[in-house]
């Protein structure tokens, strides 16, 4: 199972597959090209309405990064790599993290060593993928 949805979490259901799917293009797991789960695959394997999975799914194409098919299917895009999408959610991202930092008292330094290390995570895949393309 590629995805993991937490019931518990104040991130709405349709956020998280939308994050999670983000990651797991980052991560080469699913490649352009790749056809993804439809939505009513995607909804019976997580154990939720198909109406969160399809909102997911419009909200990644209207990123870019998913392109539907009526008839064959959902894929990631060919071209998402050359997105120029809009940096605004990552600087309100930012701007909520540097409030919640300030509420639990984490120095603008471990913040940024915190940050550093998780977007290496992440990025060495990707970093990998754009080198041999």
């Amino acid at each position: 199972m590629l995805y993991k949805i937490d019931m518990k979490s104040a991130e709405p259901l349709y956020e998280q597959i939308v994050n999670q799917t983000k990651a797991l293009v980052i991560r080469g797991i699913l490649r352009p090209g790749d056809k993804v789960m439809s939505v009513r695959e995607l909804a019976t394997d997580l154990v939720i309405n198909p109406n969160t999975v399809s909102k997911a799914y419009q909200e990644l194409e209207r990123l870019g990064l998913l392109e539907m098919h009526r008839g064959r299917g959902t894929f990631v895009s060919m071209d998402w790599i050359d997105q120029d999408a809009s940096r605004a959610p990552v600087v309100a991202a930012i701007q909520k993290l540097a409030i919640d930092c300030h509420y639990a008292n984490v120095s603008l330094k471990e913040a940024m060593t915190l940050f550093e290390t998780e977007y290496k995570k992440v990025g060495e895949n990707h970093a990998d993928r754009k080198a041999t393309e």
